[in-house]
């Protein structure tokens, strides 16, 4: 799945932005992709944190093969120890299961996410443990597909913003926040942009 607002917000904002412009001129043909299923991706961000992405894949694949499918009430089924035993720490299993039992109780209802503002989505997410701010900002921006948010506290997105219009310089926070303001209402997308122009690879999550 992709975005339908793409060609619309990589005009106006190669229109209004020199810096942008020559980056989506240069990476023309890529778009930002949803894996889809939000639960398997919460999941998966939960076992991927704080370990390298090789890690990750492989405690991914173990606990994917020991579910009969990623869904909440398969992780609940699942005891602490078949999860420690694919795996995952303690805690991570604790994070599984606070995850699942959101989703099975209603407490994180996908189709309510439509009527609800990115900040009410990220409230949610939240609160569930194990999900901070940063984590569900990229979920927002890489499965929901939501047009303009604008993760302050991404390392990546610091450094693009120095390199391209501050000298090398790290904007502090509050400026950051107020130099974005340019993008709106399309920071997903030139967030996604200055992340290409420090790695050529798409940035998946």
């Amino acid at each position: 799945m992709t975005p339908d607002y793409w060609q619309q917000a990589c005009a106006e904002l190669a229109a209004s932005d020199p810096v942008l412009g020559t980056l989506v001129a240069r990476y023309h043909g890529g778009v930002l992709v949803s894996r889809g299923d939000p639960f398997s991706t919460l999941a998966r961000s939960i076992v991927g944190q704080q370990i390298s992405v090789k890690a990750a894949d492989s405690v991914w694949a173990r606990v994917a093969a020991a579910l009969p499918q990623i869904a909440p009430a398969a992780v609940l089924a699942m005891t602490p120890e078949a999860l420690r035993a694919c795996g995952l720490s303690a805690r991570k299993v604790e994070y599984l299961g606070d995850l699942a039992r959101h989703f099975s109780d209603g407490e994180i209802d996908v189709g309510r996410w439509a009527a609800l503002s990115d900040a009410e989505i990220i409230a949610e997410l939240t609160a569930v443990r194990g999900i901070g701010v940063w984590t569900a900002e990229m979920f927002l921006i890489f499965n929901q597909l939501r047009p303009d948010v604008f993760p302050l506290d991404d390392i990546g997105l610091q450094k693009a913003v120095a390199q391209h219009y501050c000298a090398g310089e790290r904007p502090p926070r509050k400026a950051l926040l107020e130099f974005g303001e340019r993008w709106r209402p399309w920071r997903s997308v030139a967030t996604w942009y200055l992340w290409r122009s420090l790695d050529p690879l798409p940035v998946e999550y």
